[in-house]
């Protein structure tokens, strides 16, 4: 990776994290820093509270949008891997396998991880739009397989084919869940008040501390404060919706890179054979 490519990825990730909240929040807390200098209204508060009413909640949150994010991986993994299965199975099953055949499932793959990449992307209010398309592509690879019977496939192998489809299945229904349920919404509204109110009412903490800072230092502490305040929570943000294709951590529903990927290795396991 070449290091333009570095700097502009980093540069992405700042600006992911870094953006009009932060600013709102570390005006306020620099205003009422001034005002409350300006007043001599001081007070040696406990820094405790920040972290327990804030960065404890906040990284709470940050883990369990991370084990979502990281659930959803694992089982779109599993329809990848089961799916591939399914493919290997009409190449290699049979002997007389053509290439219309493996085109035909690969579409139907395509067709599937498709409508899943077009659910997930969208809002969750326009689920019951896109579903139904899922719906039907499992739908199709169904009559597919059951179609390989009447193809010679014995009924030992066409059962182990459902059974990969029911796993791809199964491996659905658990990314949906993540697409349709976040972390708790009470436990994130109670952070992003404390987030706007801490940095303002610790005004007094600020200028207190400030006494004994040169003149030029003055506002750094309320600025750190906000900025590593509404950092954390835009992290948590980005991570609550793996799906959404806004942040830097986004699951990436690939369709077109993984039917690629099966011609390529249908055309070497044909290279191999001859």
């Amino acid at each position: 990776m070449s290091s333009s490519t570095q700097i502009s990825r980093a540069y992405r990730s700042i600006r992911s994290i870094v953006n009009l909240q932060t600013v709102v929040v570390t005006v306020l807390a620099c205003l009422s820093t001034w005002t409350c200098r300006r007043l001599e209204w001081t007070g040696d508060f406990p820094l405790t509270l920040v972290g327990t009413a804030v960065i404890f909640p906040i990284v709470f949150s940050i883990g369990g949008a991370y084990k979502r994010r990281e659930a959803a991986l694992d089982d779109y993994g599993a329809i990848k891997a089961h799916g591939r299965a399914i493919y290997f199975a009409t190449r290699d099953w049979f002997p007389d396998t053509n290439e219309h055949l493996q085109a035909d499932v690969r579409a139907r793959l395509f067709e599937l991880l498709d409508s899943c990449r077009t659910l997930f992307v969208n809002p969750v209010s326009e689920m019951p739009i896109h579903e139904p398309r899922v719906y039907a592509a499992f739908s199709d690879l169904s009559l597919f397989i059951n179609g390989l019977r009447d193809r010679g496939l014995p009924s030992g192998e066409a059962s182990r084919c459902n059974q990969f489809l029911s796993k791809m299945m199964i491996s659905f229904e658990h990314i949906k869940h993540v697409y349709q349920y976040r972390t708790p919404l009470t436990l994130r509204t109670y952070s992003k008040v404390f987030i706007y109110v801490l940095p303002v009412i610790y005004g007094p903490y600020f200028a207190y501390e400030a006494e004994n800072f040169a003149t030029e230092l003055t506002f750094v502490m309320p600025i750190l404060l906000s900025v590593i305040l509404v950092s954390l929570d835009n992290i948590q943000e980005h991570l609550e919706d793996p799906f959404d294709q806004v942040g830097e951590d986004d699951v990436m529903i690939n369709a077109e890179k993984f039917i690629e990927r099966l011609l390529d290795e249908g055309q070497s396991s044909q290279r191999l054979a001859v």
